[in-house]
């Protein structure tokens, strides 16, 4: 596994055959049916990261190794301007997640490139950023790809986004925000 600060960021496909028991041509079929997020290096060779890798194994039902969990704090980018709410947010985040916050959009958007972060999450009412644009611009860019992403804030909406990659929690309830990223990031709650 290569390493990125301690923790294990990529899987390569063999890695991924031993931790789900099966043949190689598997993973590969898995990849082209696009059950498990992934990339290809400029040689084609498939890797995984390990955020996309805990999501698959927890949404299939295999068990998560403990050498995937251990000593892993994903990385979290917050972007809000309600000092109060991103406060309570890095107390309820801090034993579990690498937070990093922002009151203004734009550093934050300049920032994930250099932090490669799991999880980029904004504030709904926050002023010059029209976060569904930049969940879509995350995703088209093969740096930030495997983002997930969390709209925080606003009113419930049946019509929220739900995939495993972008989500939508009310904005006074960091509980929500916490379980929300616990499930999309493979995190033990």
């Amino acid at each position: 596994m290569t390493k990125r600060g301690g923790t294990s960021a990529l899987l390569t496909a063999s890695q991924l055959a031993r931790l789900c028991a099966v043949d190689l041509k598997t993973i590969h079929n898995w990849a082209d049916k696009g059950a498990i997020r992934h990339f290809r290096t400029p040689g084609r060779h498939l890797r995984f990261r390990q955020v996309d890798v805990l999501e698959f194994l927890r949404r299939f039902g295999y068990p998560v190794p403990p050498e995937l969990r251990a000593g892993t704090r994903p990385r979290v980018v917050l972007v809000d301007d309600e000092t109060q709410l991103v406060a309570a947010a890095r107390r309820s985040l801090a034993a579990g997640y690498e937070l990093t916050t922002f009151q203004d959009p734009v550093e934050a958007l300049v920032a994930v490139g250099r932090l490669q972060p799991d999880a980029f999450v904004v504030g709904a009412e926050v002023a010059g950023i029209d976060s569904q644009l930049c969940f879509e611009r995350l995703r088209r860019n093969t740096a930030t790809t495997g983002v997930r992403c969390v709209v925080w804030g606003g009113r419930d909406d049946p019509k929220a986004p739900t995939d495993v990659a972008v989500r939508a929690v009310r904005k006074r309830d960091v509980a929500s925000l916490r379980l929300a990223l616990d499930d999309m990031l493979g995190a033990a709650s």
